[in-house]
């Protein structure tokens, strides 16, 4: 009898061994090192890893406004090992502007929201610009004289400055980079003029003095960054805009991988650790209730990025 105990639980101990994940798992980021996507998932990587016991590997692949990194992820086996984090870039926006791409947002399943936060409206301050009244009256005298960086077509940035170009009735020109850290370069050199920006990527060139904060993209302040004011009090409560970054696998990825990796997301999430480093940025952590959750709220959502695309004009990198 003892024989046979010790066997079943060779057997089961075997039998977890070869459960998911039984070897390092990838975290597929579609921009350059050191923008707001790169900052939320290495933000997530290590408490995550913690959790499920494998190694989470960061690979940027950055390129095509985040395209190459979702289709990289569409085409990878279903199998729990691939994962991307996303904006709505690459679930609403690439699909509407690109009709050549290769991956659908039904070849990713949705696992969970993991952040959320409004854009920074900043500018270098050799603009001589010093709030976003100054910033549209600027505008409007030069037409088509203000560059604006963003971290590629399509981005939230890109859309964010769409949309105020919309309400505000100014005329700005996109100047497109593979990333928000090279769109930061460009504007602390002065090459443009402002950035519609995620607060990771531009933070800590507005506490260093070299870029300026004008306001939030949220009609109020946020306790993450109290100084700088919202839209209702830079005088142009009409205009809002945030962004989010989500968790996602191939479709068809089993359920019980998907569930393992939202538990395990929303147990990192809450590690105090994380959400320091995202405050600390300007981002908030954010989880959804559940994948599906997610799912409904993606359709939802998608109907805002859309209709920015389409009006926007936007066209493919």
């Amino acid at each position: 009898m003892k024989i046979i105990a010790a066997l079943a639980l060779l057997l089961a101990t075997s039998a977890f061994g070869q459960g998911y994940p039984s070897k390092p798992i990838r975290l597929v980021v579609g921009f350059a090192p050191g923008g707001a996507a790169d900052t939320v998932a290495r933000a997530y990587a290590e408490p995550l890893g913690r959790i499920l016991g494998q190694p989470i590997v960061i690979e940027n692949r950055a390129g095509a406004g985040s395209s190459i990194a979702a289709e990289n992820v569409a085409k990878s086996p279903a199998d729990g090992y691939s994962i991307l984090i996303a904006s709505p870039a690459s679930i609403s926006v690439n699909p509407t502007i690109n009709p050549n791409l290769t991956y659908k947002p039904s070849d990713l399943a949705p696992v969970t929201k993991v952040s959320t936060s409004p854009l920074l409206i900043v500018v270098n301050p050799s603009a001589g610009i010093n709030s976003v009244k100054e910033l549209v009256a600027h505008a409007k005298k030069n037409p088509g004289k203000l560059n604006y960086a963003t971290s590629g077509v399509g981005s939230a940035p890109h859309f964010g400055a769409a949309l105020f170009s919309q309400v505000t009735g100014v005329d700005m020109v996109h100047v497109p980079f593979k990333g928000g850290s090279p769109a930061v370069v460009s504007l602390v050199a002065g090459d443009t003029q402002l950035s519609f920006a995620t607060p990771p990527s531009v933070l800590p060139m507005v506490k260093a003095g070299r870029l300026r904060a004008l306001a939030l993209t949220s009609p109020e302040r946020s306790p993450l960054m109290p100084e700088v004011p919202g839209m209702i009090e830079a005088g142009f409560p009409d205009y809002s805009i945030a962004f989010w970054y989500g968790l996602f696998v191939p479709a068809g990825t089993p359920p019980e991988i998907i569930r393992k990796l939202y538990d395990a997301t929303i147990a990192a999430s809450q590690r105090p650790e994380v959400k320091a480093t995202l405050a600390r940025e300007g981002t908030e952590v954010a989880v959804s209730k559940s994948p599906e959750e997610f799912a409904a709220f993606l359709a939802q959502d998608a109907k805002l990025w859309v209709r920015l695309a389409k009006e926007s004009g936007a066209k493919a990198e």
